[in-house]
């Protein structure tokens, strides 16, 4: 009978300890779990602002050196369609990484963002990089405002790399923007202390001036802003920076070729001329007619995100 006794405790203390194993379980395999989690997994951020989030096939080459996903955030209520891309290795180290932001040209739907545009920079600065369509342009809700309302999807995507993509570094905040992308550029850096420096790619500084210039731009700035200069100067010259470069406090570096005929080449050496004096400004031109970079211009960025020296010729 003792030994029969014996027997059953035994067993009842295995069972216990079988048990007491299985529950333990779930809690060890979610702490494994939670310590191999991919930061980068951008499906993971899915939230009501953030949402429709695909990864996008990109070339062989790219795919080596970046992650890219397009998504679609709220922006006053608007659906607003965007890019960004990771660099494999930043997935690889697992820790959270420097952001460019990049604004891009055009309106409406010409020159709108494609599926390797983020890409491309991404790879060639080895930053995290984010972009919108801005609204009214790639499938994106709203209207066009040429730098008006729109300025707020800036706004709000900064608000999405600071408050809830947290693989965001927003040390070093950059924002990019080319030709049009300079009149959501400056101005978002002129009220958004989280902007740490600027890059301006034959960037509008000056929207009277592409007004007076351009017939077929009279034509946009009407049907975008809807007034001239002469009936709204003040929703024009807060467009543009050449009106208060004062206010810009960051570093700037800016590209122009000389014999650009999109965005001419006085808007940004006039531009220069109010920056040099009070904030590091560096201006490399080009006596070409390409408006937007130059493939060195990629390695110049590149430098200069890195804190190296950089000399203009501007």
């Amino acid at each position: 009978m003792k030994k029969l006794i014996a027997l059953m405790l035994t067993l009842c203390l295995a069972c216990l300890s079988f048990a007491a194993c299985r529950q333990a379980q779930p809690e060890d395999a979610a702490e494994e779990t939670e310590q191999t989690a991919d930061i980068f997994r951008f499906e993971d951020y899915e939230s009501d602002e953030v949402f429709n989030i695909k990864q996008v096939e990109l070339s062989e080459a790219l795919a080596e050196k970046c992650t890219s996903y397009k998504f679609t955030y709220l922006s006053d209520g608007l659906r607003i369609k965007a890019y960004i891309s990771i660099p494999q290795s930043m997935i690889a180290s697992q820790q959270p990484g420097k952001c460019l932001l990049y604004n891009r040209g055009g309106n409406r739907d010409f020159a709108t963002l494609e599926k390797e545009t983020t890409a491309t920079i991404c790879a060639a600065c080895d930053r995290i990089v984010v972009a919108s369509q801005y609204r009214g342009g790639g499938g994106s809700q709203g209207k066009d405002e040429f730098g008006g309302a729109d300025l707020h999807d800036v706004i709000q995507l900064i608000d999405l790399c600071e408050q809830q993509f947290t693989f965001i570094d927003m040390d070093d905040f950059c924002v990019a923007g080319a030709s049009r992308g300079g009149v959501m550029t400056y101005p978002a850096a002129r009220q958004d202390s989280r902007i740490k420096r600027i890059i301006a790619i034959s960037a509008v500084s000056d929207l009277i001036d592409a007004y007076d210039r351009r017939d077929d731009m009279k034509e946009v700035l009407l049907e975008t802003i809807g007034k001239t200069p002469e009936e709204d100067p003040a929703g024009y010259q807060a467009r543009s920076a050449i009106y208060w470069a004062d206010e810009i406090k960051v570093p700037v570096l800016m590209f122009h070729s000389r014999q650009d005929a999109q965005v001419d080449f006085s808007q940004a050496e006039a531009l220069y001329e109010k920056l040099k004096d009070h904030v590091d400004c560096t201006f490399i031109t080009y006596d070409d007619d390409v408006h937007g970079l130059h493939q060195e211009d990629f390695a110049i960025i590149r430098k200069w995100l890195n804190g190296e020296e950089v000399q203009g010729n501007g």
